[in-house]
């Protein structure tokens, strides 16, 4: 079973320093409601819309730990003190897909429809997972999008999640870019893959050889070095020079366990959300390209302090400040 539900007004909540415009916090702001009643957006305004993806049924066929379905209350709360960043983007929270009795593909389609009202309505989504089979509802929302163009998805995780499916076990966390590839090619829709922080005791070298006859280039988490900064950000240029929409995607199992430790699956050596990271997210947000967004695999019953939900939040912080800048996104 999947169904729908509208988020809290409790889970809104923090410190008041007041109601002066410059001493606003998101929790203040933030309008909850459903994607079918999002507030229009008038001239000059920007919408960004939190959603969440209630599931960890990919995660559990993939056989990784699972409990990444909490995270998406989590990493509100957490969101919830930070400053009002402009007046004129407008926030908003349009609720949860919750997969339940492991119906995980009845719930990404659910999700993809409620995406679909979010992008129409002229939002940029920001959809906080659950398990990265998250991913695959984005792009089942843009692919109802008419004139979608080229398709590009640059991807932060220590996987290609390029696993093909058993037809005995169904979607996973781990076949999302592997189904939009092989419905790219029957539409014959031109698609660009980036994937960055690639861990190579992770992926079989099935994974490595599929990725090369795709042409999709990556970065393993030990190449996140200053020097190859250029190198990277080329390939970021490369997808977004080719790209009419871009698929943005941040797997928290990139990091190092003591920067995340409750993820699906940690990684001792994966890379640093450090200045760097930071800058290569923020030059994608900065193209103007990017249509949608999520944040998967943060798992809070596994997490230390809230570390590895705080960083997923300020995630979505630099990806609001930096849509500031932004005057519209590509439908």
């Amino acid at each position: 079973m999947a169904f729908y539900r509208k988020t809290p007004t409790e889970t809104w909540s923090g410190r008041i320093d007041g109601n002066e415009q410059d001493l606003l916090r998101w929790h203040q702001i933030i309008q909850i409601c459903e994607p079918e009643n999002l507030p229009t957006l008038s001239n000059g305004m920007q919408g960004i819309c939190i959603m969440g993806f209630c599931s960890d049924e990919g995660v559990r066929r993939n056989k990784g730990r699972t409990g990444a379905a909490a995270a998406p209350e989590v990493i509100r709360k957490c969101c919830s003190n930070f400053p009002m960043i402009a007046e004129h983007i407008i926030m908003a929270d349009a609720g949860d897909v919750v997969c339940a009795d492991g119906q995980l593909e009845a719930a990404q389609n659910l999700m993809a429809e409620k995406l679909k009202l979010v992008r129409n309505a002229g939002y940029l989504p920001i959809v906080l997972g659950g398990g990265h089979e998250t991913a695959y509802c984005s792009y089942l929302a843009l692919g109802q999008i008419p004139k979608k163009g080229e398709l590009g998805i640059i991807n932060f995780d220590a996987h290609f999640d390029l696993r093909s499916i058993d037809p005995a076990i169904g979607h996973t966390s781990g076949t999302w870019v592997w189904q939009i590839t092989e419905d790219c090619k029957q539409k014959k829709i031109p698609l660009h893959y980036l994937v960055m922080g690639i861990q190579q005791y992770g992926n079989t070298k099935r994974l490595f050889e599929y990725a090369e006859e795709l042409g999709a280039p990556y970065f393993l988490a030990e190449e996140f070095t200053n020097d190859q900064l250029h190198h990277m950000l080329n390939a970021i240029n490369g997808v977004l020079a080719n790209s009419n929409s871009i698929q943005l995607s941040v797997d928290m199992d990139v990091f190092a366990s003591p920067f995340a430790p409750g993820v699906s699956a940690p990684a001792f050596n994966g890379i640093a959300p450090n200045a760097m990271f930071k800058r290569l997210l923020r030059h994608i947000i900065l193209s103007g390209k990017v249509s949608t967004v999520d944040i998967s695999e943060v798992n809070p019953m596994f997490d230390v302090d809230n570390r590895t939900a705080r960083l997923a939040s300020a995630f979505v912080f630099d990806i609001v400040q930096a849509a500031d800048i932004n005057a519209e996104y590509p439908g």
